[in-house]
C-alpha cells in the first residue's frame, strides 16, 4: 500500500512572447516594452538613456518631412588593401549593406530644417560601428564643399567607433581630409553644428566631430578618443567617475550643450536663426 499518491504531472502552459517585444536599457538595466521606447523616440522612459538610432531615423527626426535629397548614395569602398582577418572586408561590407540598407556608414544630403536649407551628414553605428573609411571621408568632404558652394549651414551627427582599420592608413588620412574641408567651409562664414551621439570615439572625435562652431551632445553619450581601459593602463591612474560622458565633457568645457532628442530639432532651428542668414539675403 502506497503511503503517498503521486500527483499527475502538471503540464505547464508557457505563453510564447514574441521576439523583440521587450528591450533592456543599457543604462538603468530596466526591461521596457519596446513600443513604449519607440513612442518616446527611442529614449528610455525610466532614466532618459538615448538608444542608438539609424541614420535614416535621425534624418527623419531632424529634417522637414520629404525635404531630404541624398548625395553620394552610390559611393562604395573598393577594398584598397584586399583586407582579411577572420572575415574578408568585402564580406563585412556586404553583410552591413544587407543589414542596414545603406552602402556605407555615412548618409549625406541637402534638406530643410524649420524651412531653412542646410547640408547634413549622419553616421550610422549599425554599419561597422559607424567607422570612418574612404567613403565616409569622401561623403563628409562632399557635404562640406556643397555647403560652402551654396553658402548653407553644415550639420553633422556622429556615432562612431573611429577610423576603419580595414582600410589602414587610407582611413587615417580621412581625419586630415575632413578637417581640411571644415577649415575651407568656415572661410565662408556659415555655421557648422556638430552633434555627438553615443558613442563618438577615435578618429571621428579627433577630426570633424569636435570641430563644430557649436557642439551638441545627447544625454549620457560616451565621447572620447581612446577607451577608458586603455587610458588607465597608459597613465596608471584611476579615471574620475562618469569620465567620457557628455555630462563630464560639458562640465570641463569640451562641448557646448546637452540636448534631449525630443528638443534637438527645435534647438537647431533656434541656433540657425541666431547664426545663419536667410538664403534669400545671401547674394544681395
Amino acid at each position: 500500500m502506497a503511503w503517498f499518491k503521486k500527483e499527475k504531472n502538471k503540464i505547464s502552459k508557457r505563453v510564447k512572447i514574441p521576439e523583440g517585444l521587450w528591450v533592456k536599457c543599457n543604462s538603468c538595466k530596466e526591461i521596457i516594452y519596446r513600443k513604449e521606447v519607440d513612442r518616446n523616440l527611442k529614449v528610455c522612459p525610466k532614466c532618459n538613456y538615448h538608444f542608438r538610432i539609424s541614420a535614416r531615423e535621425r534624418i527623419s527626426l531632424l529634417t522637414d518631412n520629404g525635404s531630404f535629397n541624398e548625395i553620394g548614395a552610390d559611393l562604395v569602398s573598393n577594398d584598397p588593401l584586399n583586407f582579411r582577418d577572420q572575415t574578408a572586408y568585402k564580406d563585412r561590407l556586404s553583410e552591413s549593406r544587407k543589414k542596414t540598407g545603406i552602402n556605407d556608414a555615412a548618409t549625406a544630403g541637402s534638406a530643410l530644417i524649420g524651412e531653412r536649407p542646410v547640408i547634413i551628414i549622419v553616421l550610422d553605428f549599425a554599419f561597422m560601428g559607424g567607422s570612418m573609411g574612404s567613403v565616409v571621408g569622401e561623403k563628409f568632404t562632399m557635404a562640406a564643399e556643397k555647403a560652402a558652394e551654396e553658402k548653407l549651414p553644415l550639420i553633422s551627427v556622429a556615432s562612431s567607433g573611429g577610423a576603419r582599420m580595414q582600410e589602414g592608413i587610407i582611413s587615417l588620412m580621412q581625419m586630415a581630409k575632413t578637417s581640411a574641408s571644415v577649415a575651407r567651409f568656415k572661410e565662408k562664414g556659415m555655421p557648422y553644428i556638430s552633434i555627438l551621439a553615443d558613442p563618438t570615439f577615435g578618429g571621428v572625435s579627433a577630426s570633424f566631430a569636435m570641430l563644430g562652431d557649436i557642439i551638441i551632445a545627447e544625454p549620457k553619450s560616451l565621447i572620447g578618443f581612446a577607451g577608458p581601459r586603455v587610458i588607465e593602463q597608459t597613465i596608471k591612474q584611476q579615471l574620475p567617475e562618469n569620465f567620457q560622458t557628455a555630462e563630464f565633457l560639458l562640465k570641463h568645457g569640451m562641448i557646448d550643450m546637452i540636448v534631449n532628442r525630443k528638443e534637438l530639432k527645435q534647438t537647431i532651428i533656434r541656433l540657425l536663426s541666431f547664426t545663419a542668414a536667410d538664403k534669400s539675403t545671401l547674394h544681395r
